[in-house]
């Protein structure tokens, strides 16, 4: 198991990675793999054939379940927003008009802006 979840990265890739990990291998090799949800495990399922291949196995469920937390580096590589993108979240928010309210989705507003400067969507 170690040496599967030692490749895994390597061969689904980085995003994949993210929302994907092996969970356990059964009796019979199956390798059953924890999905963040079943669209992710639908679609997965649909390359079984072509990551099995790359992993050298030869049956892989996948099935949502409990992922691994992400490692200390990426959230360490957090993004934070900018000036112009907090007052852009402002902006954004003025018509909410209970105060708690309006900060908080201003401050999700405004994270989500940074997000999306910094990481491409899939």
């Amino acid at each position: 198991m170690a040496d599967l979840v030692d490749r895994w990265p390597a061969a689904v890739g980085p995003e994949i990675a993210r929302f994907a990990w092996p969970a356990r291998i059964a009796r019979d090799g199956t390798v059953h793999v924890s999905t963040a949800d079943s669209i992710w495990a639908f679609e997965l399922g649909q390359r079984a054939a072509e990551i099995g291949a790359r992993l050298d196995v030869a049956r892989l469920r996948f099935a949502p379940g409990p992922l691994p937390d992400p490692p200390l580096e990426e959230v360490a590589d957090a993004v934070s927003p900018t000036m112009d993108e907090t007052r852009l979240a402002g902006e954004l928010t003025t018509a909410v008009t209970h105060e708690k309210l309006r900060e908080t989705v201003q401050k999700a507003v405004s994270f989500a802006l940074a997000r999306g400067r910094s990481s491409p969507p899939f």
